[in-house]
């Protein structure tokens, strides 16, 4: 094995690690907003989205 093929495989094998944990990343976005989306239509809400500012004035 050459020195040149062992870098050229290094490099390959890193970016395909790169795009799959890019690929697992957007689609487990996707399926986190579509699991919102239901519990939304469900009458579930966040209670980050209705939460008052504590108080101290601090947000």
């Amino acid at each position: 094995m050459s020195h040149t093929f062992y870098i050229a495989m290094s490099y390959g094998i890193a970016g395909l690690v790169s795009l799959c944990l890019i690929g697992w990343v957007w689609l487990d976005g996707r399926a986190r907003r579509r699991e919102l989306a239901q519990l939304e239509a469900a009458g579930i809400r966040r209670r980050s989205a209705t939460s008052p500012a504590p108080e101290g004035g601090k947000a």
